[in-house]
């Protein structure tokens, strides 16, 4: 607990951060929705900020090695905020992804920066409590951020001034930290084919629940405006999957330590298929598409997490931060994929045809592991970890290295 108040100035910057991530994701699907904004347009504006995220990811440490953790911040801090303000100056399609490219690229940037100093600071005998105080600051942040959006509404100015001063005051707490900075970050290094001889499984969920989660996270909002419900309780809807998604992570990941990690996929995956096309035919509102949200959260946001713990049962220790780094990278191109093909299928099927997008690639992702399970034998001999919800919105991949398992030494070089 004492080496947790050390750094309570981080917990505080990643809170306020993901406060206003959280909040400024939600008002701008909402809010395009309002001004009549096109589906294929909106559904840019998730594209755009998923490839800003990981541009930052791959740039934004040779900014830090050039001026430091705190400059660096800073300045992600400032045109993050600078974004948001725009979006309520600039109110066009255009001008909003291109905007929303810069919020990911400073999003990734100011996230990386906690990360990689919250690794430094930790030792190995508190990283695990480290690592779950992390997840928990970052899920709670981002649930508060859209719960606001339930209280002030999505009309004039004053969300995105609140998402504006949350975020230029998480640069507040790094700025008067007085632990010392830490070493430079390293330059990724990524392994796509370390990743795939791993763990196919791994590859094809990366990338189809990045598919899943960036249609479902960028235009579930937009289905729900276009629904009819009003948009003060659009925020209350969006944070059941959420929440249900952070409470599911851990039965399923301690199942998944006790049997095979693929047939909790399979499982998971079919569970989120079959919710999807409930949604998609029965035209569910009211209670029963909060309850149908829920059971998706639940049964989709785990089992990245699964995944990860599938493809380190197989991976030497000083593979997990490469194997993650890997990982990240084929989840962000579903990512930015998944809202755009959305849009497009949204198009002739209505408002819930991104359900069939996200049903197809949950399907994909439990046959896939199915048939892997016919070919290889596995027993889970890595324990399960949390990771931070929602995926693609706050885990950069210094994230990786804060996980107990990597377990670092002193002195080793920071990958990322």
């Amino acid at each position: 607990m004492s080496h947790l108040v050390k750094i309570q100035a981080l917990f505080l910057s990643s809170f306020l951060l993901m406060f206003g991530g959280g909040l400024h994701g939600l008002l701008l699907a909402v809010r395009g929705a309002q001004e009549g904004f096109s589906t294929l347009a909106l559904g840019l504006i998730g594209t755009g900020w998923s490839a800003g995220f990981i541009a930052g990811s791959i740039l934004v440490p040779m900014l830090v090695n050039r001026v430091g953790h705190i400059r660096s911040y800073a300045v992600m801090a400032a045109i993050g905020a600078i974004t948001i303000l725009l979006n309520l100056l600039w109110i066009n399609e255009i001008g909003w992804i291109v905007m929303r490219v810069f919020s990911g690229f400073c999003f990734a940037g100011a996230a990386m920066v906690v990360e990689s100093w919250l690794n430094e600071r930790a030792e190995n005998s508190s990283r695990g409590t480290l690592f779950s105080t992390y997840v928990v600051v970052n899920l709670s942040a981002s649930t508060l951020g859209q719960l606001a959006i339930s209280v002030m509404g999505v009309a004039g100015m004053v969300p995105f001034v609140v998402g504006a001063i949350a975020i230029i005051g998480a640069m507040l707490p790094t700025a008067l930290s007085t632990q010392p900075q830490p070493t430079p970050i390293a330059a990724t290094r990524i392994n796509l084919p370390l990743l795939y001889k791993t763990s196919p499984v791994a590859v094809v969920a990366s990338f189809g629940v990045g598919v899943a989660n960036g249609t479902f996270g960028t235009l579930a909002p937009v289905f729900a405006f276009l629904k009819g419900i009003p948009a003060h309780e659009i925020g209350y809807l969006m944070s059941v999957p959420i929440i249900l998604g952070a409470v599911g992570q851990l039965p399923l990941g301690r199942l998944s330590d006790h049997v095979d990690r693929r047939l909790v996929i399979v499982g998971a995956g079919l569970l989120a298929a079959l919710t999807g096309l409930v949604i998609l035919f029965t035209g569910a509102s009211g209670w029963l598409l909060t309850v149908l949200f829920g059971i998706y959260g639940l049964s989709a946001y785990p089992i990245y997490a699964v995944a990860v713990a599938h493809a380190n049962d197989f991976a030497e220790r000083d593979q997990f931060s490469a194997i993650a780094s890997g990982m990240l990278l084929t989840f962000g191109v579903g990512l930015a994929i998944g809202p755009l093909v959305a849009a497009f299928v949204m198009g002739p099927l209505g408002p819930g045809g991104l359900f069939a997008v996200t049903a197809f690639m949950h399907g994909v992702i439990a046959i896939s592991a199915y048939i892997r399970m016919q070919l290889r034998r596995a027993e889970p001999r890595e324990p399960f970890r949390p990771l931070p919800l929602p995926l693609g919105k706050n885990t950069t991949s210094a994230t990786s290295v804060l996980d107990p398992r990597a377990n670092p030494e002193e002195g080793d070089e920071i990958r990322v």
